[in-house]
């Protein structure tokens, strides 16, 4: 009898949307949120164009040859990155960031959690947002740290 061998592979996919937002935490005074955030506490915002990039891990299908189809996670990252983020003010027209200050760490977040919804249980492994091409965050889900 022949074995089956699951074979893992990763798959990735980069989206591009601009957006505007001002680092500020209502939990800081204004002279706490200068010191802390500096430019980017510019009471008017600032811009970028970044870049979100959805990683999954998951067996290939033995009959498609896929971890998934192309064309069904372009459709996802649309309706769970470009849509709710591409050409807004962060702050303003994203409820999600109404009380959660808009820095990258977040927007990582808030694009996993869509992502999340939308995607085939387990197939998640990671996602990277470019801010710049020097500035990049990593998120991979909840994590648990013990003290």
């Amino acid at each position: 009898m022949a074995s089956t061998v699951a074979r893992m592979a990763r798959l990735s996919r980069t989206v591009s949307f601009s957006a505007c937002h001002r680092l500020h935490s209502k939990s800081l005074t204004d002279e706490e949120n200068l010191k802390l955030f500096g430019k980017c506490n510019n009471p008017n915002g600032h811009g970028h164009n970044y870049k979100g990039k959805a990683l999954l891990l998951h067996v290939i299908d033995p009959v498609s040859g896929m971890v998934m189809n192309l064309t069904d996670l372009k459709e996802y990252m649309q309706e769970a990155i470009v849509e709710p983020l591409d050409h807004k003010n962060l702050d303003k027209d994203v409820p999600y960031f109404a009380e959660v200050v808009s820095t990258t760490e977040n927007v990582a977040v808030f694009i996993w959690e869509n992502l999340k919804k939308l995607l085939p249980l387990g197939t998640l492994y990671k996602v990277k947002v470019y801010e710049t091409d020097q500035n990049i965050v990593v998120y991979k889900g909840e994590e648990t740290i013990s003290e």
